[in-house]
């Protein structure tokens, strides 16, 4: 008898990748013997390569031509695609398989970011990706989000922290440096600073402030030891970002910096204790529903005015 196989299509980023995890492990728990396989660029094969839910993962590089001609070989039973772009309507139509597809909502989004109309549904983006698989019978279990840190990237502190991820993939999305210095002198104790080499600059500013009640750990671990160093702090400040998804996969009380975008589009930490921190006062916001490099005001109302109180 031929065994069930599900190909999962999700590309980019960290936090998205992250936050089809409970997806995969329900899929994987009620479907015990499927095969559950997952497609995602090469840059974020740490995001798969050590999920015990996923039997094989595609890696994209270049061309799609041969990538479609790998998975093809597989001869897939269910496609359940949690991206819907242009790339996985390609995949889909190649393959030829039943396939069931995320609905991203993309006019109710341009709705709330261009006429400020908010017709999203207070439902977070974990149980709508969980929708897209109902008609297969697949339930939510409940269990959050999903990190798995490999043995070799675990890495001990030996002193009481708060971490504070200070990266975001845009200029909107992160604090400015010198509200960053609020927020870390508001609190007791040592704080982590976490990020990549992009953040360096910052971090180095914020020590030279703060002196040793920083820990600098920007730019100076991997994504998987970044996650240990989450793991074993007391809680943990982020932006919107990848790391506040892996902190509430590792169970973290969160304190959730927003600037430009919205919890309203549904990717507020899952299944964790959080709060939200947000400049709810503006006209102007959210004004992307991704960001920008620079205010489009030129005011930075939604961080500079942001109430740090928490």
């Amino acid at each position: 008898m031929k065994t069930t196989k599900f190909l999962l299509l999700r590309f980019s980023s960290i936090g998205d990748i992250v936050l089809t995890t409970p997806v995969i492990r329900c899929i994987k728990t009620q479907y015990p013997d499927a095969e559950v396989h997952f497609a995602t660029k090469k840059q974020f094969k740490v995001l798969v390569e050590n999920n015990p839910f996923i039997d094989k993962y595609f890696l994209l590089e270049k061309s799609l031509n041969p990538f479609i001609k790998t998975l093809q070989s597989e001869d897939y039973d269910y496609v359940i695609d949690l991206h819907n772009n242009l790339r996985t309507s390609i995949i889909k139509l190649r393959l030829g398989k039943k396939s069931f597809s995320f609905d991203k909502l993309n006019f109710k989004k341009l709705l709330l970011v261009n006429l400020k109309i908010n017709q999203m549904p207070e439902v977070h983006i974990v149980d709508r990706y969980l929708e897209t698989v109902k008609d297969l019978g697949i339930n939510n279990d409940l269990k959050g989000l999903d990190y798995f840190i490999p043995e070799k990237d675990k890495v001990q502190i030996n002193e009481s922290y708060v971490a504070y991820a200070i990266g975001g993939q845009h200029y909107t999305k992160k604090l400015p440096t010198n509200r960053i210095i609020e927020v870390c002198q508001k609190i007791n104790g040592k704080i982590m600073l976490l990020g990549g080499k992009e953040d360096s600059q910052a971090a180095h500013e914020i020590e030279k402030v703060l002196g040793d009640k920083i820990i600098n750990a920007c730019g100076k671990y991997n994504l998987n030891q970044s996650a240990s160093l989450v793991l074993q702090a007391e809680y943990v400040i982020t932006h919107d970002t990848g790391l506040m998804h892996i902190a509430s996969a590792l169970k973290k009380k969160v304190i959730s910096i927003w600037g430009n975008t919205v919890p309203e589009f549904g990717m507020y930490p899952y299944l964790t204790e959080f709060k939200i921190i947000e400049n709810k006062e503006l006209s102007c916001r959210p004004c992307s529903k991704i960001g920008y490099n620079k205010c489009p005001k030129g005011h930075f109302k939604c961080m500079n005015d942001l109430n740090l109180d928490f």
